[in-house]
């Protein structure tokens, strides 16, 4: 009997990861969830919850990795991959696949959001960044990691508070309903505050982004003013996508949706629904691979650098 090809793809993000293991046709065989695959904070604990999710996602199908009766092709999507060094560095793990395919979570969004057609991505999750596909090129804005960049994010939405909150306690700023719950979550201690930073990762910042989006519910003058400059940033990467010649854009991430009304007109004018997300694109770049004679020529597709030169 001769072997099954499957395909698996995972997407992996600052908060979580996703895995999803079909057919050659896309039928749905098995999911599974772990913890955080940013690759950029932590390669072996990323490779760990990807290994996790994926092995989920077998279990869920009654399958086993690295059964000799199956084929899989895999398409790992993960947060952190866009820089040279950490992709470098995560092709030296062992994959227990017959082919794996490496690529970013945004780039596997594109592809899910539009098909592999012309179009870009602006992810707002616990990092954000922008990526676009436009005559044969791919672009990248953004995403360079917080606290350096990943504006409008959960990360930066939480960071922004924790800073206002000790604004507020210095006198340099007023207080509200927002910054007073930010601190009471320290027990009212600023310099708890500046020992929790020492330590804090991207997705520790991004546990008070909730709460600015539900103070500004509240008509909190604060989380307004948070969400207007959050969306201002959002607008720069859409303006700057359009600009390299990105003819329509899709949000995507956890916070996208709540994001939206803070934009402008000139970028709600640009965004179209996403036809799928950073799964399905994970998923159809395992499946070019597998259906191709040439998977060399995948790899390069998948792994390339962008150019964000004019």
């Amino acid at each position: 009997m001769g072997q099954t090809t499957l395909l698996l793809g995972v997407d992996g993000g600052g908060t979580g990861c996703r895995a999803r293991l079909t057919d050659l046709d896309l039928n749905v065989l098995g999911e599974g969830t772990a913890g955080p695959a940013n690759i950029r904070i932590g390669l072996k604990e990323s490779i760990a919850a990807v290994m996790r999710a994926a092995e989920a996602s077998f279990d869920a199908a009654d399958l086993v990795p690295g059964d000799d009766d199956v084929n899989v092709i895999a398409c790992l999507a993960l947060a952190g991959a866009s820089e040279p060094s950490c992709l470098a560095a995560a092709r030296t793990c062992n994959f227990p696949f017959a082919q794996t395919v490496l690529t970013t979570d945004a780039h596997a969004a594109c592809i899910g959001a539009h098909g592999g057609k012309s179009g870009g991505i602006i992810i707002i999750g616990t990092g954000s960044i922008g990526w676009g596909f436009a005559a044969g090129q791919d672009y990248r804005v953004g995403g360079w990691g917080y606290p350096i960049s990943d504006e409008g994010s959960g990360a930066w939405l939480g960071g922004e508070a924790v800073r206002r909150t000790l604004w507020a306690y210095d006198g340099r700023a007023p207080w509200s309903d927002l910054l007073k719950q930010v601190l009471g979550r320290f027990d009212g201690d600023p310099h708890a505050v500046v020992r929790w930073t020492a330590h804090a990762q991207p997705r520790d910042y991004a546990t008070f982004a909730p709460l600015v989006i539900e103070h500004a519910k509240r008509n909190d003058p604060v989380a307004h003013e948070i969400l207007r400059a959050a969306g201002q940033h959002i607008d720069a990467i859409a303006a700057r996508l359009n600009v390299l010649g990105v003819p329509r854009l899709a949000l995507s991430g956890g916070l996208a949706p709540l994001m939206k009304p803070w934009l402008s007109a000139q970028t709600r004018a640009l965004l179209v629904e996403p036809q799928g997300d950073a799964l399905s694109g994970a998923l159809q770049l395992a499946r070019d691979a597998a259906l191709s004679a040439h998977a060399g020529y995948h790899f390069a597709a998948a792994e390339r650098q962008p150019d964000n030169r004019v």
